[in-house]
C-alpha cells in the first residue's frame, strides 16, 4: 500500500512541475535587442510621412521608395525585416501589435534606456534608476543569476554596441565577460577575426558618437566569440535605430533595421548549423522602450506619448508557433523570469517582480 502511494504521489509531482524540468526546455538562449525601435514600423513597415521627407533629401530616393514602400503594411513590413517576419512571424510568437489588440507595455516610469534595460533583465521596475548616467546598477540581473547556476558558470556573455552595459549588468560585481562601446575584446585565445574586428572598431568614422559602436562591429564580435566559446547565454544589444531616431535620420533608422534583421538570418542560420546550439538555441528578441509619432518621432520620454509601447518576438525548439499574438497585455517586467523560465530556471528576486509569460514557455511535442 505504501508502495503505491508513494508512486501516485510521484506521479501528481511529475505532472504540476513542467514549467522547470530541464529535459522540456531549451538548453541555450540568445537575447538580442533592438534600441529605440518602434513598434509601428516592426508591424506597418515604413511610415509614409516619415519615409518620404527623408527620400527628398537623398539622390537614391528612387532605390530607398523602393526598398521600403509596398501597397499595404504587411508588404512594407515584409520588405523592412524579411527574415523576422518569414521565421518569428510564422514559427515563433511576435507581441506587441496593438492594431490585434496585442499590447506590450513598460512598467518603468521614465520611458528610456538604462530604466527600461534594468527593467527587462532583473524584472523590477527601479524608480531610482532614473537616468542613463546612472552608476553601476544594484539590482541583480538575470545573467549574474543564470551566471551562478550548475553548468552556466562562465557561459554567459554580453556584447554590446552601447557602453552603457558595463554598469547595467554591473560587470564588476556579476564578473561577466561584457564587450560594450568602443572596447577591445580581451583574451589570451582570440581568433584573428576577433583581432582584426577588435582593432578595426576604431579605426572607423564613430557616426553615433564615442560610446556607441556600429551594430555590424559589435554582431560580428558575438558571432565570432560564439564560434570559438559556445556561450550557453548570449546577449546581443543594437543601438543604431535609437540613435539615428535621435537623429531625425529615418532613413538611415529603416536601413539600420533592416541590416540589423539580415544579422538576425546570419545568427539563426549560424546557430542551426552548430551541433552545440542546433535544436537547443531560443532566440529572443526585445526592444528597451517606444517613441512618439509625428514630429515627436525622434523622441521618447515620458512626455512623448508612445514612448511605453513595445514588443518582443521569440522563437526556439519548445516554443509553440502561434505567429502573431491577439488581444492580450504583456509588461516588460515579465521578460526576465520567462527568459529564466525557457532555461527551466526559477529566477527570484528580493523586489515584486513580473510573472512568467505563460504562451512563451508552452512546450510543443519534440518528435
Amino acid at each position: 500500500m505504501m508502495i503505491k502511494v508513494f508512486f501516485a504521489t510521484t506521479i501528481l509531482i511529475l505532472c504540476y512541475c513542467p514549467v522547470f524540468s530541464q529535459n522540456l526546455n531549451t538548453r541555450k538562449l540568445i537575447v538580442v535587442t533592438f534600441d529605440g525601435y518602434r513598434w509601428k514600423d516592426v508591424f506597418r513597415g515604413a511610415d509614409s510621412a516619415l519615409l518620404f521627407a527623408a527620400a527628398k533629401g537623398r539622390k537614391d530616393s528612387a532605390e530607398l521608395i523602393n526598398n521600403f514602400w509596398g501597397k499595404d503594411e504587411r508588404e512594407r513590413r515584409k520588405k523592412l525585416m524579411p527574415f523576422f517576419w518569414k521565421t518569428f512571424g510564422i514559427k515563433g510568437q511576435v507581441y506587441g501589435n496593438r492594431d490585434l489588440g496585442s499590447n506590450v507595455n513598460v512598467k518603468n516610469k521614465y520611458w528610456f534606456s538604462y530604466p527600461g534595460y534594468n527593467e527587462i533583465f532583473t524584472g523590477y521596475a527601479d524608480t531610482i534608476i532614473n537616468s542613463n548616467d546612472y552608476p553601476a546598477n544594484p539590482n541583480i540581473t538575470v545573467q549574474e543569476f543564470i551566471n551562478k547556476q550548475p553548468g552556466y558558470r562562465n557561459s554567459v556573455a554580453a556584447f554590446t554596441s552601447w557602453v552603457a552595459f558595463e554598469r547595467i549588468l554591473n560587470k564588476k560585481r556579476s564578473g561577466l565577460l561584457i564587450n560594450s562601446g568602443y572596447t577591445a575584446l580581451e583574451g589570451n585565445n582570440l581568433t584573428e577575426t576577433e583581432k582584426v574586428l577588435s582593432q578595426e572598431q576604431f579605426l572607423i568614422p564613430k557616426p553615433m558618437g564615442p560610446h556607441e559602436r556600429p551594430d555590424a562591429i559589435t554582431y560580428f564580435l558575438a558571432k565570432e566569440y560564439c564560434k570559438q566559446n559556445h556561450p550557453k547565454f548570449l546577449q546581443i544589444s543594437f543601438i543604431e535605430t535609437d540613435a539615428f531616431g535621435h537623429q531625425n535620420k529615418y532613413d538611415q533608422y529603416l536601413e539600420s533595421a533592416h541590416n540589423c534583421d539580415s544579422m538576425l538570418k546570419d545568427l539563426w542560420d549560424y546557430i542551426q548549423s552548430d551541433p552545440f546550439y542546433k535544436d537547443q538555441t531560443t532566440l529572443f528578441i526585445a526592444t528597451d522602450h517606444g517613441r512618439g509619432d509625428g514630429e515627436d518621432w525622434t523622441h521618447h520620454n515620458r512626455q512623448t506619448p508612445g514612448s511605453d509601447k513595445i514588443w518582443f518576438a521569440v522563437i526556439g525548439p519548445y516554443t509553440l508557433p502561434l505567429g502573431e499574438t491577439k488581444n492580450q497585455q504583456v509588461y516588460q517586467n515579465q521578460y526576465a523570469k520567462t527568459i529564466a523560465a525557457l532555461l527551466g530556471l526559477d529566477f527570484t528576486s528580493p523586489h515584486a517582480i513580473g510573472e512568467i509569460i505563460e504562451n512563451v514557455i508552452k512546450k510543443k511535442q519534440k518528435l
